[in-house]
């Protein structure tokens, strides 16, 4: 009998091991014309109307590999959240924050199929709608910028570990490398970056995800002016000053914490390269999530510390004019001009000229 007990016993151990919760793959999430994977970790212990975390891999990374490398496995066990691991679709497997697909709203690109897979999830898994979430690393930080523009009323804040502005990757084709990016050289007014970060989603005028920027002063991949244009463009979006208004610890000793407002910090990293290590726990404070809703340690004024040596600016495309219709209007100098969906003036006041800055965004300057 006591064979037969410890026989039962250990049998029961192996159903449970095999039940256990794991990495599953879903291929029926919806439209999907870019071909993204969607990997999904559902805990053992999930809530009901569970919030949901998008984890948004890096180049040459995978859906698994950021399952395994990073915390929110161990976090949704604790708090029993949903976690959304896409995978891209391309070689190298760096994402789509390059092309008009990705970088429009519905576009079509991995920006759309990303969404998708969180609709599917909040069906499937009675998600809950008003607690989904999403972060990244690298080329993921990057998505999560192109999200928190593109679908701005799916996600309630977004965490960007080592990214650029959305938008700043455009190329206009799939997968591409845009070194003026990545160097640190596309440097814009606050305002440009905001045009271009609004009409991703044309005339939406709804709530935006609030954002955690993190950089690293020693990262020589995505230079870290970067860290600046993406706080100008998410300070003007929200409409703070481009200065911050308290500064003082990070979640650890590698980081400082930049306060823009309630809904906008930065986290930078003197002693940082590109490998930004994620702070889980500060992760799902900033997400309201378990005993990480809990607020931040007391801020001290300090002095914010440089984010970069590099003097290069970015020089705007040729100026491009227009006759001016009879009894059409000029924008003023600084105004926008043109763009994808723009249909206010397309005619500087002279003497100023209207100049392309990207695909959304034209001024006149």
């Amino acid at each position: 009998m006591r064979f037969l007990s410890t026989l039962g016993s250990g049998l029961l151990a192996l159903c449970a091991t095999a039940q256990a919760a794991s990495l599953q793959q879903i291929t029926n999430f919806g439209a999907n014309p870019s071909n993204a994977k969607m990997y999904i970790y559902v805990p053992d212990n999930v809530v009901a109307t569970p919030p949901i975390v998008v984890a948004v891999h890096y180049c040459s990374g995978t859906a698994q590999a950021y399952f395994s490398g990073t915390p929110y496995r161990q976090l949704a066990d604790q708090h029993g959240f949903i976690v959304i691991y896409p995978e891209s679709p391309y070689s190298g497997t760096c994402w789509d924050v390059s092309s008009p697909a990705s970088l429009t709203y519905e576009g079509g690109g991995n920006s759309n199929a990303i969404a998708n897979m969180v609709r599917w999830t909040l069906s499937q898994h009675n998600g809950d709608a008003a607690r989904v979430f999403v972060t990244g690393t690298s080329s993921g930080a990057m998505m999560t910028n192109v999200l928190a523009a593109t679908y701005p009323d799916m996600f309630a804040a977004g965490i960007a570990y080592a990214g650029v502005p959305a938008g700043c990757f455009y190329t206009g084709t799939v997968n591409g490398w845009n070194s003026t990016c990545s160097q640190g050289n596309a440097v814009f007014s606050a305002e440009l970056w905001a045009q271009t970060a609004r009409n991703m989603r044309p005339g939406y005028t709804g709530p935006r995800p609030k954002m955690q920027i993190y950089h690293g002063a020693l990262d020589t991949t995505l230079y870290p002016r970067n860290y600046n244009e993406t706080i100008k463009q998410w300070s003007a979006v929200f409409g703070y000053p481009g200065t911050p208004v308290s500064v003082g610890p990070g979640p650890s000793s590698q980081f400082v914490r930049e306060i823009y407002g309630d809904r906008l910090q930065g986290l930078w990293g003197a002693s940082v390269s590109h490998s930004v290590p994620i702070q889980g726990a500060e992760d799902m404070r900033w997400f309201g999530i378990g005993q990480g809703g809990t607020s931040p340690p007391p801020l001290t004024t300090t002095v914010r510390p440089p984010a970069t040596t590099t003097t290069n600016v970015a020089v705007p495309p040729p100026a491009t004019t227009t006759a001016a219709p009879p009894g059409g209007c000029s924008a003023a100098r600084w105004g926008q001009c043109g763009g994808q969906g723009w249909t206010g003036c397309t005619v500087c006041a002279s003497p100023y000229t209207c100049r392309a800055q990207n695909q959304w965004y034209s001024q006149c300057l």
